[in-house]
């Protein structure tokens, strides 16, 4: 029996993007996971919007600065 692969959430993509230093490509993303691939990765995103916003918001967090 194959084991079910869970669903791809918008925390697992965006801790990504905030942890990538330069290559933000879904391919990426599938070589540095083990449990999503490329497809699901992208079936994901052709159904969120993640703006700019929300991770520059969640990103811009400094341990310095507070």
């Amino acid at each position: 029996m194959i084991p079910k692969k869970e669903r791809i959430t918008r925390l697992d993509y965006c801790q990504y993007l905030l942890v990538s230093q330069i290559n933000y490509t879904l391919t990426n993303y599938a070589e540095h996971t083990e449990q999503f691939s490329h497809d699901m990765a992208n079936r994901y995103l052709a159904g969120d919007e993640i703006r700019p916003r929300l991770v520059w918001e969640n990103g811009n967090y400094s341990p310095l600065s507070g």
